[in-house]
């Protein structure tokens, strides 16, 4: 067994971080960084990574070197009411990792990336323009067996100011009954983007997670376009090409608004995150979907499967 073993996650040589410098690169352009490029840019002082994983535990036993912790639970969402983190708190939060104007935030996390990619979207509610996702994830960074470490980085706080939440980006339970009910006269476009038995109405929910909604089935009109066909079985995305032609397949070729919903929103990020970022359609997340919608008195739903809540 080597010395780095016996160190533990906590060995990062002086060598490594020596090597990153002198083979650090240009930020690339675009949504997405490779772990590749990341692996060389871990000193970068522009560069500030930011994991957001929903497991407990998972970032204080080993994380990226120098990234930071945002807890999607508490950091990204009000902890009282259903709703996404404050402007205030939003700004306090990005001022303790030290963003400044001049950062690149990367952000990534585990369960493929759902939860980094709703903190990619609410970024961009915000109106904080230079984020990017590692393509692939916690997933792919620990398949390579690429650096990993235990310690909370030491950071120089900043001042940093968010613009007023875009509102654009956000659908709300209003607008997407104007859609099941016929009404929106603007086209709009549902991507249901939970597994086909949750679509169908054969469950209520992915299996271990609890039900929440007293509903199966889905809204009206909605297409069914499962999160995991938009990415390779590393994690990585899709080509733009393969992106398109998988959208395409089921009439979505962003000439018309798009809404993306799951069960709480995260899912539903992932899939913003592949036409909005990806392909450039106008895409707003519901992030309140079926947990929302399924619960609502009178709300239309097509539940092919007939499945009723707690049948005997």
């Amino acid at each position: 067994m080597n010395i780095r073993h016996l160190l533990g996650a906590t060995a990062i040589s002086f060598s490594a971080f020596a090597g990153a410098a002198n083979a650090a690169t240009e930020i690339p352009k675009g949504p997405l960084v490779s772990t590749e490029w990341l692996a060389q840019n871990l000193d970068n002082k522009n560069v500030r990574i930011i994991e957001v994983s929903v497991n407990p535990g998972l970032y204080e036993r080993s994380h990226i070197p120098g990234a930071v912790n945002f807890s999607w639970h508490a950091d990204l969402n009000d902890t009282v009411k259903r709703d996404i983190v404050s402007k205030e708190q939003f700004e306090i939060l990005l001022s303790k990792a030290g963003v400044t104007k001049d950062t690149t935030v990367i952000l990534y996390g585990d369960n493929n990336n759902w939860f980094a990619a709703w903190a990619a979207w609410v970024f961009d509610i915000y109106g904080v323009k230079d984020v990017k996702l590692l393509d692939g994830g916690r997933k792919k960074w620990e398949a390579e067996n690429r650096q990993q470490d235990n310690r909370v980085p030491e950071i120089v706080a900043s001042k940093f100011k968010v613009d007023k939440a875009n509102e654009a980006l956000r659908a709300r339970l209003g607008d997407v009954l104007q859609v099941a009910n016929s009404k929106d006269k603007a086209g709009t476009q549902l991507i249901d983007i939970r597994s086909a038995d949750e679509y169908q109405g054969k469950i209520f929910a992915p299996a271990g997670v609890p039900e929440l909604a007293v509903r199966a089935g889905h809204i009206p009109g909605a297409v069914n376009v499962t999160w995991s066909k938009a990415v390779n079985e590393d994690g990585t995305f899709k080509s733009a090409a393969d992106l398109k032609q998988l959208y395409s397949s089921v009439g979505v070729n962003g000439d018309k608004p798009i809404i993306t919903y799951c069960r709480i929103g995260e899912r539903s990020s992932h899939t913003w995150f592949a036409l909005t970022k990806i392909l450039g359609y106008k895409v707003r997340n519901y992030d309140g979907s079926w947990i929302e919608y399924g619960n609502s008195v009178g709300a239309p739903i097509s539940n092919p499967a007939g499945t009723i809540w707690a049948a005997k």
